[in-house]
């Protein structure tokens, strides 16, 4: 009984030393540089072929087209193998699709959360995964569902664009817009429309109203429209908007992107207002530019475009970059961006489809 008992505890001394070797041996092949987004990252360098999943919300909008085709140009061209989901709006979609990147052993996942609240789940499902995890245009935050209350370096790494330097940039093509039409700023009225729980949208329509405001040092009023982000719903808040407001005779538009201003600048037209009343900024420039092409007057005067395309590549080449060559995510990493109106659109590489 007693040697019975010697041998059960030396095999179980036995057992517990392997399996503890075992985590030791998993644990090494971590990346110890994997940052936030990625708690359990590869090894710090990966041969042979890189498979990574781009899932994006929205993914018939013009710009994710764009972002999806650069990003399959830029996979191609490094030769990796790329899975691009279009999520919709739907959050149960972008958990499964994270869920499923990982049982079909994706090296890494780019996504645009359909809803900033979703963050701290795809970001746990990746790194229990053990696989990188970068924000594609929308921030997202490790330890809760509002990227606005999150500490900096609880951020997930992100490419896009930087909202507040487009924001300054459509916000001073407005104060110049505004400028030249010789507006009394008391009868005239400033629409801010965007999707006010997407921290990347607040960001560029906060930026736009200051820069407005230090460019004119007039005092416009300004009405916050809340949106899903969508033609439609910009159209029908704007109508709902603009008529307990029937005293503006003049109006400035701007959003989160081409949708909301696209969709402001269709109800203030449909409500009697005529193009020369009415100065839209776009953000994106792929609706905008249907305007212009149609030759018709339009109360969409100018847009920031965006490139999307741009976008797709640069993120899949910060993850090659990762999983490759072992280099860290940078925090934020940007895309260039260029302000393009009805004289000069067709030069600047904006595709209007």
């Amino acid at each position: 009984m007693t040697h019975r008992r010697r041998t059960r505890r030396t095999a179980a001394t036995v057992a517990a030393f392997v399996f503890a070797a075992a985590l030791t041996a998993c644990s090494s092949g971590k990346d110890d540089n994997a940052g936030p987004g990625s708690p359990s990252g590869p090894p710090a360098s990966l041969s042979g072929t890189i498979k990574v999943a781009y899932l994006q919300k929205q993914g018939d909008q013009q710009y994710f087209v764009d972002e999806a085709d650069g990003a399959r140009a830029k996979a191609k061209e490094l030769g990796v193998d790329l899975k691009v989901v279009n999520l919709g709006n739907d959050t149960n979609k972008a958990v499964s699709e994270v869920q499923a990147a990982m049982a079909q052993k994706y090296n890494g996942v780019v996504i645009v959360v359909p809803d900033p609240a979703v963050g701290p789940q795809v970001v746990d499902i990746a790194g229990n995964g053990g696989a990188p995890l970068l924000a594609s245009d929308d921030q997202i935050c490790l330890t809760g569902p509002d990227p606005t209350k999150c500490a900096k370096d609880k951020l997930v790494p992100r490419v896009g664009f930087s909202g507040p330097q487009m924001g300054t940039q459509v916000g001073r093509r407005a104060a110049d817009e505004f400028g030249k039409s010789g507006w009394n700023p008391a009868d005239t009225a400033i629409i801010a429309a965007w999707k006010q729980d997407v921290t990347v949208c607040t960001d560029r329509v906060d930026a736009a109203r200051e820069a407005f405001k230090q460019a004119t040092g007039a005092d416009v009023k300004v009405l916050k429209v809340g949106t899903d982000n969508t033609p439609p719903d910009a159209q029908n808040k704007t109508a709902a908007t603009m008529s307990g407001n029937r005293s503006v005779k003049h109006w400035i538009v701007w959003g989160c992107n081409d949708e909301n201003v696209s969709g402001a600048v269709t109800a203030l037209q449909n409500g009697g207002y005529g193009a020369a009343d009415v100065v839209g900024v776009g953000l994106g420039g792929y609706l905008a530019c249907k305007d212009w092409g149609s030759g018709k007057p339009s109360g969409m005067k100018a847009a920031l475009f965006i490139n999307g395309y741009e976008v797709g590549g640069l993120a899949v080449q910060t993850m090659v970059d990762r999983l490759r060559n072992g280099k860290a995510f940078p925090t934020e990493a940007f895309a260039t961006t260029k302000m393009v109106d009805p004289t000069d659109w067709r030069q600047s590489g904006l595709k209007c489809t």
